[in-house]
């Protein structure tokens, strides 16, 4: 039995070859058929397991190049040869939207539509609808994202022309579908303080959702409602950038928002955040005071930020001024002065 090994250049997953397979590693260009059998297990000492497509009358399949709901799978069964079985661990960061694809694929097992309840619904009108999936134990691992075990078998790889395109609109479908996971995912991982990760799931429901819109008309109604699911992913990203402090980002993304949405609380009130921290005092209190226009109710937290941003910059003259008088120069002294009371 091999060593367990992390596998190149993928950081969060391991693989154990439990049985080796024949001949060289396979070609996969996109659109190559995957058939495999798989079996997800908790990351626990039972090793309970979830899922055992061996139940199932027919092995599972996939497209190379068609995974975005589980990218990871095409990675553990491009490393594989046919005939092979191996053993997989994959961090949280990798199975955040696993029990969407196991429901799809339980449906399917069962004969029913995998897209239930949501294919005569307008796509966007259900898209922010939590639904719970219909099994508690995916459930569960929606509201604790975690890391799994899968267990693969690689049975066959396909020729790449056997892959049908299906149409435009399912693949929209498709799309919008992931995004409550992706939200839901990564304000799970802001719980768990890991805002890097969150920023990432955040980020890919944004570019999603960004793709879909890339297709419809400005202005038109699907466009617009676009925008409303777009905004508080972005204002969601700029938080988590706010707690990793790269501010620069946080002014980016935030300005980029208000150029289309001129009265954006949240996100004057982020980048006004941004600003202190990056000791802009001028613009800070224009973004602040900009709150305080918009949000009457919001005036005693901008007054509490503004003498906050007051203290601030008191103390980093004094700072500055010690390190002048430090250093006798008192040029220095003067455009710190200008600067900090803001008349440069």
């Amino acid at each position: 039995k091999m060593q367990e090994a992390y596998l190149l250049g993928h950081p969060g997953v391991k693989k154990k070859i439990l049985h080796g397979g024949q001949g060289p590693l396979p070609h996969f260009p996109k659109g190559t058929k995957l058939v495999f059998h798989f079996q997800t297990l908790l990351d626990n000492f039972e090793r309970t397991v979830i899922d055992d497509s061996r139940k199932n009358k027919r092995p599972t399949e996939i497209f190379v190049g068609k995974m975005f709901k589980m990218e990871v799978w095409e990675v553990l069964l491009t490393s594989m040869r046919i005939g092979e079985v191996a053993e997989f661990w994959c961090d949280a960061i990798h199975t955040g939207l696993y029990p969407m694809v196991s429901k799809g694929m339980r449906l399917a097992a069962q004969g029913k539509d995998p897209l239930e309840g949501q294919r005569h619904t307008c796509g966007m009108g259900n898209l922010f609808h939590y639904h719970s999936t219909g099994f508690p134990e995916l459930d569960e691992l929606m509201r604790t994202p975690q890391p799994l075990i899968f267990i693969m078998e690689l049975i066959s790889v396909g020729d790449p022309f056997s892959y049908q395109r299906e149409s435009w609109m399912m693949e929209k479908d498709e799309k919008l579908k992931v995004v409550p996971s992706l939200h839901l995912l990564g304000n799970a991982l802001v719980k768990q303080g890991r805002f890097h990760e969150a920023a990432e799931k955040y980020q890919e429901a944004v570019v999603l959702l960004r793709t879909v819109q890339s297709r419809e008309m400005p202005g038109d109604e699907d466009y617009i409602n676009l925008d409303r699911f777009i905004i508080p992913l972005v204002l969601n990203y700029c938080q988590c950038m706010l707690e990793l402090e790269e501010y620069y980002e946080v002014i980016e993304h935030t300005t980029e928002l208000l150029d289309k949405h001129k009265d954006c609380v949240k996100a004057y009130y982020k980048r006004a955040k941004a600003y202190v921290a990056v000791w802009s005092e001028r613009e800070a209190r224009r973004d602040f005071q900009m709150v305080a226009n918009l949000d009457i109710t919001l005036s005693r937290l901008v007054q509490r930020e503004l003498n906050l941003l007051s203290e601030r910059m008191k103390e980093k003259y004094w700072e500055d001024k010690e390190s002048a008088s430090d250093s006798g120069n008192p040029k220095q002294l003067v455009s710190t002065y200008l600067r900090t009371t803001g008349q440069m």
